[in-house]
């Protein structure tokens, strides 16, 4: 029978963020270290800087050893769940609506300002070439 495996946001595991409560995501699997940070090499500090992030990078960079890798497989707990969210529905308004009330009224009301300004600057401007 198959092991169902746990899912978890990125979310979820950057509430996990004290040294009493410590979740690291590396090469999108969640890992609960909290038991291991008092024997990191490294010290808990490392851990608690990677929370809410993928920490995969960093884990990396350190190079660790074969040892390390399988010493880490008995603190996962699930994996990442990496669907994006979804997305809101739009509202569609079809061609035969035309547009909503509130966006024709905007569009009365506001249509005077620009017309106003190049109005005055053209008699003004005309006024200016008129002196010359």
């Amino acid at each position: 029978m198959p092991t169902l495996t746990k899912l978890y946001s990125m979310e979820e595991a950057s509430q996990h963020n004290t040294t009493d409560d410590c979740w690291v995501v590396i090469d999108g699997k969640v890992y609960d270290v909290s038991s291991y940070l008092d024997e990191h090499p490294g010290g808990d500090d490392v851990f608690l800087r990677t929370t809410g992030k993928d920490a995969t990078d960093e884990f990396e960079d350190a190079g660790h050893s074969k040892s390390a890798r399988e010493l880490m497989e008995k603190f996962c707990i699930g994996e990442l769940d990496e669907l994006p969210p979804a997305i809101p529905e739009l509202e569609i308004v079809s061609k035969k609506q035309g547009l909503p009330q509130k966006v024709l009224n905007f569009t009365k009301q506001y249509w005077v300002i620009p017309v106003g300004v190049v109005g005055v600057s053209a008699i003004l401007g005309f006024l200016y070439l008129k002196k010359k």
